[in-house]
């Protein structure tokens, strides 16, 4: 082999083991945060209370207001992929005080002088929280069943299902360790947090149509990822719902918005320990 097709190649293998200790970086990182859902699994219980309400409660009266329009669709089936969308916004939003808490106990120390990449340290909790917003959800699907909304059947819905709770709690999870990264304190994160969940939800198609929102809440509503996600729980969840942007928008827009905020989280990851 010549010098030149020598070095292609081992340039070409250094290339592919990056790649295999990425992957695996990020799955360390995924099963240790998971070993902790594992140890306390009433969490998922506890969170799940809240969106269980908003559909025994807020859905089930609005039904019988018929005050906001939804189509063909009866309310309560309307709103039931805004409730899952809002289970996953308020769960994962709140995942960045974990590296608060690993900072202020010493073992983000630990973990940042290690030889791991910060993206894959970044990825690999984003995959954990996916995996909690997957259990979590499997919770509400039951619920929404026993309401006898009308859920679509088939194995493409579900997969569909899976990939878009997944995507969406991977994305407000990445953006919740940006604001841990920017605010370093928990007292300021919960703040922040709290500040953001509502103006995220309101400020979507989670419980209303985007047609019946004033101008100017439609433009913010555009910008708002959560709007996609909603809008692609919608298409897969219920029948006779179509997605309004298009899947393939819908499931874009929150992977170029995931990518940016893995790089940006990354950056700013190694100054926490700060």
């Amino acid at each position: 082999m010549t010098l030149p097709g020598r070095a292609a190649s081992q340039a070409a293998l250094a290339s592919e083991l990056s790649i295999v200790n990425f992957v695996r970086q990020a799955l360390a990182v995924a099963e240790a945060e998971l070993h902790k859902l594992w140890r306390d699994p009433t969490e998922l219980f506890t969170r799940s209370v809240q969106p269980i309400l908003w559909l025994l409660v807020f859905g089930q009266v609005f039904s019988r207001t018929h005050a906001i329009p939804t189509g063909q669709l009866a309310y309560l089936d309307f709103l039931a992929p805004g409730v899952l969308a809002q289970s996953i916004l308020f769960t994962s939003i709140f995942f960045g005080i974990a590296i608060i808490w690993e900072r202020d106990l010493g073992i983000l120390q630990k973990t940042l002088v290690s030889p791991a990449y910060r993206s894959a340290l970044v990825l690999g909790k984003a995959l954990s929280a996916g995996v909690r917003a997957m259990a979590q959800s499997t919770i509400l699907v039951a619920v929404t069943m026993a309401l006898g909304i009308h859920l679509r059947s088939g194995l493409a819905p579900l997969i569909g299902l899976v990939l878009a709770v997944f995507v969406g709690a991977a994305l407000f999870s990445t953006f919740s360790l940006v604001i841990a990264c920017i605010v370093k304190t928990r007292e300021r994160f919960m703040g922040i947090g709290q500040v953001l969940t509502m103006p995220l939800f309101f400020a979507s198609n989670a419980i209303y149509p985007i047609d019946i929102m004033p101008p100017w809440l439609r433009i913010v509503a555009r910008l708002n990822p959560l709007t996609y996600l909603v809008d692609a729980l919608r298409s897969l969840m219920l029948q006779g719902a179509a997605s309004v942007h298009g899947l393939v928008f819908d499931f874009a827009v929150q992977g170029v918005v995931l990518l940016m905020l893995v790089a940006v989280a990354a950056r700013l990851y190694p100054t926490v320990a700060v």
